[in-house]
């Protein structure tokens, strides 16, 4: 098959139209109002209803034709907060936010295998196509389902689709079971006893607390978790001082946990606890931790991952090019709370062109419209295959 895959000329040409202007024109968490917009303009034009509004700026387009099963397919819309840096003509016009994840191209691709349904008709039953906002630590996904997402547009399986520059494109990429980590996120402050730099014996030196908790934080994983249970413990930010001869009195920290099972993330939590009370004990401070349980795994269910996306994407590329054993990614993602409402897949489409293609949430990076006919096309496969032929 060509290129194209079977997606309609007209269509390719208005897939890079629009993956441009929603890249030159970035919007980050719930403010993806001109992106939803253009969404919701692309669909009215094929005649598909829309539903805006769920989880703030949420758009679902239902395209029905007759009786049969239902699925939903899900592309994410929101940017980054990110400065790019990269020079090109569809480059971000807004000053520290970028599409450094390819939600542009997921949301293209997603757009254009509408506009190919809606042409064709192909099958018998009813498709939703979940535009989500908010997918990058604010999840979105989550608040469309607590809004009423499945009971609004009932579905039998929901599926969702990602871009991965360090996987060839051509390729796709599928695991059964656990396929992202669970995302937790802390803060901890550290209350000492302020005092001058120069007789730092005279207060607890809140900074030097902080050291140690880092230190000791890093045990967690290394001598608390089995070598073979995945998890992660960073600290990504340290804030305290104001000035060069002061010891402050406050230090706060702050950081993430990544685990691929519930049960290592309860021991991770307690471990953090533990260690904050012992720590705390050791120099005489006060630490409190504030512990958050943020996104749940992916967890793609058997069936809809070696019948429906493993096997859509192989009817494309062919099988030797869709690897169904990839390890888990230690990265996250809001997909996982439609996920735990009903069963389904979550794919990689490849991407990179070389192995010093930027990769995602790099300043550099940009998605590769080379892929946009492809990742359409696997949204029009797996809806033929999920549904009954017309």
């Amino acid at each position: 098959m060509s290129e194209k895959f079977g997606i309609a000329d007209d269509i390719c040409a208005r897939m890079l139209d629009w993956r441009h202007d929603i890249h030159a024109n970035p919007e980050t968490a719930f403010q993806e109002h001109r992106t939803a917009r253009l969404v919701a303009d692309a669909l009215m034009e094929m005649q598909i209803p829309v539903h805006r509004g769920l989880g703030g700026t949420g758009v679902v387009g239902t395209l029905k034709n007759g009786e049969g099963p239902t699925i939903a397919l899900r592309a994410d819309m929101d940017a980054l907060d990110l400065q790019e840096l990269g020079d090109r003509a569809h480059k971000s016009t807004r000053t520290g936010k970028m599409h450094g994840c390819g939600h542009d191209g997921h949301t293209t691709m997603l757009l254009g295998a509408a506009v190919q349904l809606a042409r064709h008709r192909p099958f018998r039953g009813t498709v939703h196509f979940v535009f989500q906002p908010a997918e990058e630590n604010e999840g979105g996904g989550k608040k469309m389902v607590e809004e009423g997402l499945f009971k609004l547009f009932p579905a039998d399986a929901v599926y969702g689709m990602h871009n991965i520059p360090n996987i060839p494109r051509g390729k796709f990429a599928i695991r059964t079971g656990i396929a992202t980590a669970f995302l937790d996120t802390f803060e901890i402050v550290v209350t000492g006893s302020g005092c001058h730099a120069a007789t730092p014996e005279k207060g607890i030196d809140s900074i030097l607390v902080s050291a140690d908790l880092v230190s000791a934080l890093q045990g967690i994983v290394s001598r608390r978790i089995g070598a073979m249970d995945a998890a992660v413990v960073s600290v990504t930010q340290i804030h305290g001082g104001d000035t060069w001869n002061v010891v402050p009195e406050i230090v706060t920290l702050r950081g993430t946990v990544r685990t691929l099972d519930a049960g290592i993330q309860d021991q991770v939590e307690a471990a953090m606890k533990q260690v904050c009370t012992g720590v705390a004990q050791t120099h005489g401070a006060r630490i409190d931790l504030r512990y958050m349980r943020g996104y749940p795994g992916v967890i793609n269910t058997p069936a809809e991952t070696d019948d429906a996306a493993a096997s859509a994407a192989a009817n494309l590329v062919g099988v030797e090019q869709v690897q169904t054993d990839i390890k888990p990614a230690m990265g996250s993602e809001d997909f996982a709370f439609m996920l735990q409402e009903r069963p389904g897949a979550y794919i990689c489409i490849g991407a990179g062109e070389s192995a010093n293609d930027p990769p995602l949430h790099n300043p550099y990076y940009d998605f590769n419209d080379a892929i946009l006919p492809l990742g359409a096309a696997y949204w029009v496969e797996l809806v033929k295959q999920q549904l009954p032929a017309a």
